[in-house]
């Protein structure tokens, strides 16, 4: 941008998780949303040392009184105003439940807030889908949250959990991104998959679906499909760092999927490059990378957050 001034001021509300030594959750979403000039506010659902995937952690979790103590305070002080509120990790249906509260209260403040939710709730692995947060959060999600989220970033089993529906091909991933729609979000994005991608098994697919209401009332939706190259590690954080890009990039071309999701994908592409790589050098030669070497290189990759080279292309459906 060359030091072109951003349109007025736009200010996030990420409730989200916080560790102090590496990046999920706030910690991943917070520095490419300042990068790409939004004002974070956080708030963190839970503290902890590091994230779950390490042999060790120690923390504390914030329940839903004191998350409503902490708006109370911004409300106090008139400064709970925002354009945009960002969502991850919860495993707590009363703190879920008060999420929504608080969107729906700044909706009613400003009918342009846009509510970018990742819902958190499982994945799948080798073809087996499992949940990793109580299952007395899925009717949350479904009746309460998915209908206040303008966007969605769910990977494939959790677009599945959502509208009860499995998905086998990408036809009926399209069916169920429909459904989804039908919800209430305006923006679907199934962020993974397990479907075959036409350019081959070492690509992942993500899918995304635009569906805007015109001022005549007819419905154009815009779908697109992302190859994206496989990275052979288990990172964390990466979901969260995909919602938050497409967050800052659905907002800078609010009309064009295509190209929101090709900045985020390749984003991400250039974070985890640099992140297996630099991993794999503190490793030596043959040996794994464990959790802490494979943390994501948020601050090395401050250019390719910022301005990424287009290496990922989406295709239009």
């Amino acid at each position: 941008a060359g030091g072109a001034a951003m349109e007025p001021e736009c200010r996030v509300l990420s409730i989200q998780s916080h560790v102090v030594r590496g990046y999920v959750g706030n910690k991943a979403a917070t520095f490419p949303l300042q990068v790409l000039g939004f004002e974070v506010d956080t708030v963190n659902s839970v503290q902890f040392s590091n994230h779950t995937g390490y042999d060790h952690w120690k923390g504390q979790v914030l329940n839903s009184d004191e998350l409503h103590e902490l708006y109370e305070g911004l409300k106090l002080n008139k400064v709970n105003q925002y354009d945009y509120v960002l969502t991850g990790y919860t495993r707590d249906t009363s703190f879920l439940a008060m999420v929504v509260d608080i969107v729906q209260e700044l909706k009613q403040q400003n009918s342009n807030l846009v509510y970018v939710c990742d819902p958190v709730m499982g994945d799948k692995w080798n073809g087996e889908g499992s949940m990793y947060v109580p299952k007395d959060l899925l009717p949350v999600y479904r009746d309460k949250v998915v209908p206040v989220a303008d966007i969605i970033t769910p990977n494939q089993f959790e677009a599945e959990l959502l509208t009860g529906r499995k998905i086998y091909t990408e036809k009926e991933a399209l069916e169920v991104m429909d459904m989804l729609h039908a919800m209430g979000p305006e923006t679907v994005v199934i962020t993974s998959s397990d479907l075959q991608a036409p350019l081959g098994n070492d690509y992942l697919i993500a899918l995304g679906s635009h569906r805007k209401t015109k001022a005549d009332g007819t419905k154009v939706t815009q779908r697109i499909r992302v190859e994206s190259p496989k990275v052979d590690a288990v990172f964390v954080g990466t979901g969260d760092l995909f919602a938050a890009m497409l967050l800052a990039w659905t907002h800078k071309h609010p009309n064009n999927l295509k190209v929101a999701c090709e900045k985020t994908v390749s984003a991400m592409q250039h974070v985890l490059q640099r992140t297996i790589k630099s991993a794999k050098v503190q490793a030596g030669e043959g040996n794994k990378p464990n959790s802490a070497q494979l943390e994501l290189r948020m601050v090395q990759s401050k250019k390719d957050i910022e301005n990424p080279e287009i290496i990922v292309k989406a295709t239009v459906l």
